[in-house]
């Protein structure tokens, strides 16, 4: 299966053109973490890992895409293009979230435990986390925690990953050896193995997101013009 993965969730902007049954599943990777600006960067990467991999895009067989906890406009641009892509092709897009992409990597680390907290930055004391088990499966459900909650029900046997990693593991007194990643945003790569292991009508490509929009709208239910 030939996939296109896209990442635009968080800090990171990231296309892949990967093959399960090429000798080297991941045949062109773009990769940089910019911060903001994702929609100016993103079609160029893709232009340029599809003509490197000489893929055409009616080889591809599905599109995967990153689909949060992350930040409102970047999850938007990244889950539009791959949307779009999708429908124009009539090829299945997949979602697989930053959670279980990074907790993916930190599977494959000789240091996990059996459990495997994931603990993206949130706001104050808030992260927003997941825990899975040492093959990287999900053992619990995405939500947003605090650090003083989340120090009092941690498994003895516990490690983590994420940009969240080490404030999580200094509030519960664990120490370095417990941190497997402190990465804030996954690599392109494991989101494109996720994404072709996934069925399609278990993984949707709609946002997750922990928190609702701090936008609200004008108290006369109207938008103002500007």
């Amino acid at each position: 299966m030939r996939v296109l993965a896209i990442d635009t969730a968080l800090a990171n902007c990231a296309a892949a053109v990967c093959d399960d049954s090429a000798a080297t599943p991941c045949l062109e990777v773009r990769s940089e973490e910019i911060g903001r600006g994702h929609a100016e960067k993103l079609m160029d990467m893709i232009s340029e890992v599809m003509a490197e991999s000489s893929t055409a895009f009616t080889d591809l067989d599905r599109v995967v895409v990153t689909t949060g906890p992350g930040s409102f406009t970047g999850l938007r641009v990244g889950l539009s293009v791959a949307r779009g892509f999708g429908l124009v092709l009539g090829k299945p897009v997949v979602g697989v979230t930053t959670l279980a992409a990074l907790a993916c990597a930190a599977a494959n680390d000789p240091k996990a435990g059996s459990t495997i907290l994931v603990a993206l930055t949130g706001k104050g004391e808030e992260v927003y986390c997941q825990t899975f088990d040492a093959q990287g499966e999900p053992a619990g459900e995405p939500a947003v925690r605090t650090l003083t909650d989340l120090k009092d029900s941690l498994p003895a046997d516990v490690t983590f990953a994420g940009s969240a990693a080490r404030a999580v593991a200094e509030a519960a007194g664990y120490g370095e050896e417990r941190i497997l990643s402190e990465c804030g945003y996954p690599d392109i790569r494991d989101v494109a193995r996720l994404g072709i292991a996934a069925d399609p009508k278990q993984a949707a490509p709609v946002p997750l997101y922990l928190r609702p929009p701090e936008a609200s709208p004008p108290k006369s239910g109207r938008i103002e013009r500007q």
